[in-house]
């Protein structure tokens, strides 16, 4: 992958640090199979039911509530938009809602291994969501003012996040 020069070279001296990203956990979900809707004006509407799935981390854990969706449009530019929407049921029962909305792209022999499955190093490609919480737990209240950065990997069955708050 190409990365970006650096952008704050040309920027004058007193542009502001970039924000800070902390832990805050790491999601495992298991993933039904891909569901196309066919071609749409915007690329290829799918989606993807999400099943089992943990939370683990320093700010946040529980399991993943049934019902989750990723709704994707894969673009005419091979980019991947995904949109997922699920639950976690925390330790103390709370609920807490999770939007995440995001890319997935990389080279086309990447992605195809992707696609059939394979296990590829997350290095390989782009995946990035920006994740935002809501719920009505007092105890969990804090999430509702969280923005989050997860970096994904796509396994063969299930997804992985490794969730930063974005300080």
């Amino acid at each position: 992958m190409t990365e970006p020069r650096d952008a704050l070279a040309s920027y004058p001296a007193d542009f502001p640090a970039p924000p800070g990203l902390q832990p805050m956990a790491r999601i495992r979900c298991e993933v039904a199979a891909l569901v196309t809707l066919g071609p749409g004006h915007h690329g290829e509407r799918r989606y993807v039911p999400l099943g089992h799935g943990t939370v683990e981390g320093p700010e946040l854990q529980g399991t993943l509530m049934p019902g989750g969706v990723d709704w994707q449009v894969l673009r005419a530019d091979a980019v991947l938009e995904i949109a997922a929407h699920y639950v976690i049921r925390t330790p103390d029962g709370a609920l807490v809602e999770v939007r995440s909305e995001g890319y997935r792209h990389g080279p086309a022999a990447v992605m195809a291994r992707l696609a059939a499955g394979e296990s590829v190093p997350p290095q390989d490609y782009f995946f990035r969501t920006l994740m935002r919480f809501q719920t009505g737990a007092p105890a969990w209240a804090h999430l509702n003012r969280v923005m989050a950065l997860a970096v994904g990997r796509r396994e063969a069955r299930e997804v992985l996040l490794d969730v930063y708050r974005i300080t």
